[in-house]
């Protein structure tokens, strides 16, 4: 290590005094001028993994769905996935150290993480289209060079992209090329090959508008459109042109929301849908002709995919297991046609995207979205292994037809991460091959009224969580409340559990009508502001 060299580089990038940040699921997310000293500092973490586990890692520059003036940072290991748990502590130490212990802190990291300094670095470096990412992912690249690491500095990219690029560079292009033609190319194939089967094929144009978020999902599908085949008439809208990042648009704020975003006029019955600001998450909605605004989130997406998939796995005639991996804010219909209807096994497992990856990985076939639109679909090695080896040699036509189905769903699936730019594909190619429109998508199962809330508190922690966060073990009595305000409503449940980021409990609730969902929640969150130490006024109905 050049101590000259790290003293120089990383006075150039300072921490401002008093500043501390904590490396969670999101990576480091806020105002993008508090974050120089942050990209240095983790160009120099992610050369340190990259010699610990001798692969690519990458880094993308990035706060999603975040206002425009934020920025963020994280950093993706060897197979695409998100940064080991015990990496992310190391993250949070070195972000937050002051100048004179940086030198001190890289040390103490490599001698527990058994890093070998005499393995070469690489890493991959991704950005998103904020007016901040450029100069930011310049800093990264300091930090990178400063420990004498190599990068390759893909520029504008989503961040499943970037994902991809990683899982391709780390299994020697067995997964793909690592090339943006290569994103382009594998799903576009893929994508080509299904919908060739499809009933309607050649005769009615299948129109589709995306709301982009004013982000880099419309640069990205852009340079994708010459790749689609001509059937696919897509239709971008909030393109960054003339507003601003994830302003009044974007899947985060139609979900949250439950309307429309800005900029995109809807008319009755039409297919829309809408990125996040870095393209990993995707929800789907439309007017009836009514006018009425129906949302399909990740629950009905997720649904969707399951049914196509296990028809498809029946075709087969394998004994390959597939399962669901939701949270506990899944829609209580969505839980209960996969598991009644459907007679697929659901997981429920703790928010947060890590959990749902780890839990999917258990299956042969594994679905795994939030509500918010953040999903993916995972094989395992034997599955894929058994797919590909039946489309090639079945004898069976069904058999072989339904598999060579299944292979090419593998390969338009990004499956290093949620990407909607591959899920808005896999959904159309399974609408299209199912001869389904918007509306009878929705009507497979009708959505729970729910209703979300937030209470403040004076400290988070004083609320702890079992059961996948759908109980409360403390403050004492809290749960017991809970339960006897449910028994009160039909088809209801609720649940409370701590916010990651800020001072506040997030309540959830559902039940048979609108009125009783808004009821219970309110409820619900009295007893949490009496019982768990609720900041300023009570909650008003």
């Amino acid at each position: 290590m050049d101590i000259e060299a790290l003293k120089k580089y990383s006075a150039l990038h300072p921490k401002p005094a008093g500043l501390t940040l904590q490396y969670g699921t999101a990576g480091f997310r806020t105002k993008a001028e508090l974050l120089d000293h942050v990209m240095f500092r983790m160009g120099l973490l992610a050369v340190l993994r990259s010699k610990a586990v001798a692969s690519t890692i990458g880094i993308m520059v990035t706060a999603s769905h975040n206002p425009e003036e934020d920025n963020g940072v994280k950093l993706v290991d060897p197979l695409g996935e998100m940064l080991h748990p015990s990496w992310e502590e190391y993250a949070t130490q070195l972000a937050n150290a002051e100048e004179q212990e940086l030198q001190k802190i890289i040390t103490e990291i490599s001698q527990k993480a058994a890093v070998n300094q005499h393995k070469d670095a690489s890493v991959f470096i991704g950005r998103d289209t904020r007016p901040s990412s450029e100069k930011l992912s310049q800093s990264v690249i300091d930090g990178i060079s400063v420990l004498g690491g190599q990068y390759h500095d893909y520029g504008l990219v989503t961040t499943p992209q970037l994902h991809y690029m990683v899982c391709c560079q780390n299994t020697q292009g067995q997964y793909g090329k690592a090339t943006l033609e290569g994103y382009y190319e594998k799903l576009s194939k893929a994508f080509t090959e299904l919908i060739k089967e499809s009933p309607s094929s050649g005769e009615s144009q299948r129109h589709l508008k995306i709301d982009c978020a004013n982000g880099i999902g419309a640069l990205k599908l852009s340079e994708m459109q010459p790749y689609f085949p001509k059937e696919v008439q897509i239709h971008l809208y909030n393109d960054g042109t003339k507003e601003k990042l994830n302003h009044l648009c974007g899947a985060d704020f139609v979900k949250v929301h439950q309307k429309p975003p800005r900029g995109l006029d809807m008319k009755p019955n039409e297919r829309c849908c809408s990125f996040d600001g870095d393209a990993d998450r995707i929800v789907y909605y439309y007017k009836d002709a009514n006018g009425h605004f129906h949302l399909i989130d990740g629950d009905k997406i997720a649904t969707l995919i399951s049914i196509f998939l296990k028809e498809l796995l029946a075709k087969v005639g394998q004994t390959l297991k597939m399962a669901v991996v939701q949270t506990a804010y899944a829609n209580g219909s969505s839980t209960r046609y996969l598991e009644e209807t459907l007679k697929v096994p659901v997981h429920c497992v703790k928010t947060g995207v890590k959990h749902l990856h780890h839990k999917a990985q258990e299956f042969d076939v594994g679905v795994y979205f939030e509500a918010n639109g953040h999903g993916t679909v995972l094989f395992s090695k034997a599955a894929e292994t058994k797919i590909r080896q039946l489309a090639k040699e079945e004898k069976d036509d069904e058999k072989r037809e339904a598999a060579k189905v299944l292979e090419n769903m593998i390969d338009l699936i990004n499956q290093t991460v949620g990407d909607a730019v591959s899920d808005m594909l896999v959904i159309e190619a399974i609408l299209a091959l199912k001869g389904l429109t918007v509306q009878q998508w929705d009507a497979i199962y009708t959505d729970l009224p729910n209703r979300l809330l937030k209470v403040q508190v004076a400290d988070r922690r004083v609320i702890d969580t079992t059961d996948a966060e759908r109980r409360a073990v403390t403050p004492p009595g809290l749960q017991e409340k809970i339960d006897a305000l449910v028994k009160n409503y039909k088809l209801s449940r609720a649940f409370v559990r701590p916010s990651g980021t800020e001072d506040v409990v997030r309540i959830y609730a559902e039940a048979d009508t609108q009125e009783n969902a808004d009821a219970l929640a309110h409820e619900v969150s009295l007893a949490v502001y009496h019982l768990a130490g609720g900041k300023g006024a009570p909650p008003q109905p």
